[in-house]
């Protein structure tokens, strides 16, 4: 699998290069205020490209970590929820079995 994360990667960044290769033209962004930002178009493509990354790869991360985190606390539960049981079939129940005084 990592393999294929890798040739994916290498793929794009493959792509990215020959593209900027071949568009290397200065173009003009209007921003707010009438401002102009005059860039080349490849590194405009970059910056959305990773504007739009970022934010859902963060997102994936954190609700990876959350799910993570609930299988974690739902595990605890299923090992230890035989052993409480257990406890008071062990002792009698809620006073020991010899002294009848309570535990």
């Amino acid at each position: 699998m990592r393999f294929l994360k890798t040739l994916l990667w290498v793929a794009l960044l493959v792509g990215l290069t020959i593209f900027a290769i071949n568009n290397w033209e200065p173009v003009s962004v209007k921003l707010w205020g009438g401002m102009l930002l005059d860039t080349k178009l490849p590194m405009l493509v970059i910056v959305s490209f990773f504007g739009g990354l970022i934010p859902l790869w963060i997102w994936h991360r954190a609700t990876h970590w959350r799910m993570k985190r609930r299988i974690m606390a739902l595990e605890g539960k299923t090992y230890r929820a035989p052993l409480d049981m257990g406890r008071e079939d062990i002792g009698g129940g809620r006073y020991g079995s010899r002294t009848g005084t309570p535990l």
